[in-house]
């Protein structure tokens, strides 16, 4: 019930949070804020680098020495 009235409260707050970052924004240098933007309880999408044995190799090369020093601590 708690975190109900806090999802609650939080929406109120983040939609006059966005409402007050829009009208002081530049809109040639930004994009416009949305409520999401400023509430803890919104659902963020996660935009990350799928891992493939591509990814993989390429970290492998970067960060592994090719002659295998430094793999034993």
């Amino acid at each position: 019930m708690a975190e109900a009235r806090g999802r609650d409260t939080w929406g109120h707050t983040s939609a006059v949070l966005a409402m007050l970052a829009n009208c002081n924004r530049d809109p040639k240098k930004s994009r416009a804020f949305s409520p999401a933007d400023f509430n803890p309880y919104a659902g963020r999408c996660r935009r990350g680098i799928p891992i493939t044995a591509g990814n993989i190799d390429v970290l492998r090369k970067v960060f592994v020495p090719a002659d295998g020093a430094g793999a034993a601590r």
